[in-house]
């Protein structure tokens, strides 16, 4: 039996071309209309335009000082490494690149799965912390597509990972030999261990996400692992709408930050560096944090280290079920979405997915 996994991600412009990452923004904006009122859908479509307009020209700069979005050729890399990590165990599999919000899409990228003739289907939106409009949307997006082909395929999507202990050692192991490089001491009372992490809209918590319960645990589950009892934590907002964001802003954080006189800054909602990390903290942040007189260190995102294929191959098993530790999704119910956040049939917390 061969199996098709598709690795979904965000997806940023390859480009600086202005209808390119207009078209992108539009996209982003749309999937979140419910955020606003809108009488119809030609409102909706007319609203994101709008936004995306708006939000454009600021973006394409991002873009030009960090010499363009590495994300989705990370994104590639970490499929084909997967590729041979599931190949190595002696699996039939072909692993696909998807993205939410640029080329390919993921219906595309369906398509070309069930014309591959693959046997059996896992999809594993590669974010680590499960949210309303990334994880449980990209699952929902293979689903529509698989309606849509009526392909009655064999599928399960894996929506939150972020618990997976090799995953969670992986991202203190990253924080520690960073500190260690800089000559930082986590332990020092004048250094500041900093998460930040995307945030998402209020309304999105009032109706039911754990997405802040999630960030909150996996902080304090990472920070234990490093023997760090003091540290902070921030959301990255977005303000296009006028709407209520995640609270607190990263920039209050570190503006608080004293007495301390560094920061050590870990972007947890990340496993690809792109316009978030290098402008919104390498650049915006250092900024924020060098006017109140502190040294900045980011940590970097570890999206090339070979530990990682191996926990993503954890999460698919041998298809087409899940593999052992992995329950039914509670943020994405009704469908086939399972996650390591949910109780195991029987009361036992899940764990490792092996």
């Amino acid at each position: 039996m061969s199996t098709g996994v598709i690795l979904i991600n965000f997806g940023e412009p390859a480009g600086l071309e202005r209808g390119e990452v207009v078209a992108f923004l539009e996209r982003i904006f749309h999937a979140n209309a419910a955020l606003e009122e809108a009488d119809n859908e030609a409102a909706r479509r007319a609203r994101s335009r709008q936004l995306a307009e708006r939000r454009a020209p600021g973006l394409i700069e991002e873009y030009r000082a960090i010499g363009g979005s590495p994300m989705n050729g990370q994104a590639e890399a970490q499929a084909r490494a997967l590729a041979a990590e599931l190949g190595r165990a002696g699996h039939d599999v072909r692993v696909y690149c998807a993205f939410q919000f640029t080329d390919p899409l993921v219906r595309a990228v369906v398509e070309d799965a069930c014309a591959d003739g693959v046997d059996a289907l896992v999809a594993i939106p590669v974010y680590p912390l499960c949210g309303p409009s990334t994880n449980v949307a990209g699952i929902g997006l293979v689903e529509d597509a698989l309606a849509q082909l009526e392909w009655e395929v064999p599928f399960y999507g894996v929506t939150g990972w972020h618990r997976h202990p090799d995953y969670l050692e992986m991202r203190a192991d990253t924080i520690r030999s960073f500190a260690a490089r800089r000559g930082v001491s986590l332990s020092d009372p004048e250094t500041l261990l900093v998460f930040s992490a995307h945030g998402t809209p209020i309304r999105y918590i009032e109706e039911g996400s754990r997405y802040v319960r999630y960030v909150e645990g996996f902080c304090a589950e990472v920070s234990a692992r490093l023997g760090v009892g003091r540290y902070r934590l921030g959301y990255q907002n977005h303000s296009n709408r006028g709407i209520e964001w995640t609270a607190p802003d990263i920039e209050a954080v570190v503006r608080s930050a004293a007495p301390a006189r560094r920061v050590v800054v870990d972007p947890v909602s990340f496993m690809h560096e792109q316009s978030e990390t290098l402008a919104e903290l390498d650049h915006d942040l250092r900024e924020e944090a060098e006017d109140a007189g502190l040294e900045f260190h980011r940590v970097p995102v570890p999206h090339d280290d070979p530990r990682f294929a191996g926990i993503l191959a954890s999460l698919v098993g041998a298809g087409p079920a899940p593999p052992r530790g992995l329950a039914p999704c509670r943020c994405r119910t009704g469908g086939r979405a399972f996650c390591m956040n949910a109780p195991l049939p029987g009361g036992g917390a899940t764990g490792a997915a092996r």
